[in-house]
């Protein structure tokens, strides 16, 4: 805009009733399936950024949303005549950066996903312990997390799983960077005897048509996974599930790792179980440098 006072009065508009239902209509009429449901607006200076949010149905939709958004620019010009577009993207949205806007609004589909782990299997097969789970968690995953100043990293290692079901199901590899952002919270249950994990994910960027979805290997993991195409009867329905399975998968993963790492056994197992061999078998401590098993310990 001309002007930090022309740029205050496009964001008024557009933030208005009349406004917003007007670039509705302009960006819902490229196309039958894209829905427009709200415009978040900020400006920097002259400069005007808007975030368009928006329903896709089963299709990730960045080509449709890309679509949708010129037509609702060049109406807003049509208003606004001496509004210039710079780009129809202005890295407000965003795709494939991190950013605190998707952790915080959220982009794609927003999941959580939830276990109570029964403490016998932690001691049994988890070869761990639930006090000490929660207390690498609390150090890892939201302290140490923390200390490096992560956005959306306070987990384990969501982002190896992700990637690798966008790879299996014909995703946008490079959306892990946004995707993948996940916050893995642990903490006793049942008096302390089970184990409570859950993982929230508030930007999974999937579809279930279109892209590489329609690759014959890709296509047939959705259809393992009962997410192949378009769902006729709830559209959008697919995708959802999609994401749904990608969260739960991710929890299954950091309880995994999480588990390895405070029982001590993850050098040795990846030495362990690795295809290749070791390229200096004889400087592999054969003992494994396995935590404290309490805070009692810790102290003596």
């Amino acid at each position: 805009m001309p002007s930090v006072v022309r740029a205050g009065a496009l964001k008024v508009w557009l933030e208005s009733d009349n406004g917003t239902a007007e670039v509705r209509a302009a960006f819902q009429s490229t196309s039958r399936f894209a829905k427009l449901r709200s415009l978040k607006v900020a400006i920097a200076g002259r400069l005007v950024f808007v975030r368009f949010t928006t329903f896709t149905g089963d299709a990730m939709g960045m080509n449709m949303i890309s679509k949708g958004c010129e037509q609702a620019l060049r109406f807003i010009q049509s208003k606004f005549s001496d509004c210039e577009v710079i780009a129809v993207s202005g890295n407000y949205c965003t795709d494939k950066k991190p950013a605190a806007i998707n952790w915080i609004e959220g982009r794609g589909k927003s999941v959580a996903a939830e276990a109570v782990i029964p403490g016998a299997i932690v001691r049994k097969v988890l070869k761990t312990t639930v006090e000490d789970l929660c207390r690498l968690n609390i150090s890892k995953n939201l302290i140490g997390s923390a200390m490096a100043g992560s956005v959306g990293g306070f987990n384990a290692h969501a982002a190896n799983t992700l990637t690798a079901i966008y790879l299996a199901t014909g995703q946008d590899p490079a959306q892990n960077v946004e995707s993948s952002m996940c916050i893995t919270l642990m903490e006793p249950a049942n008096d302390g005897q089970d184990l409570r994990i859950s993982c929230t994910m508030p930007s999974i960027e999937v579809g279930t048509i279109g892209g590489g979805t329609v690759l014959p290997p890709q296509a047939a993991c959705l259809e393992m996974l009962g997410c192949k195409g378009p769902n006729r009867d709830q559209p959008g329905a697919h995708a959802q599930r999609l994401a749904r399975v990608i969260c739960a998968a991710v929890m299954a993963g950091e309880l995994s790792l999480c588990s390895a790492l405070a029982s001590g056994d993850l050098v040795k197992s990846h030495i362990a179980l690795n295809r290749a061999v070791p390229a200096t078998p004889a400087n592999t401590p054969q003992n494994s440098v396995t935590p404290q098993t309490s805070i009692a310990n810790m102290r003596s």
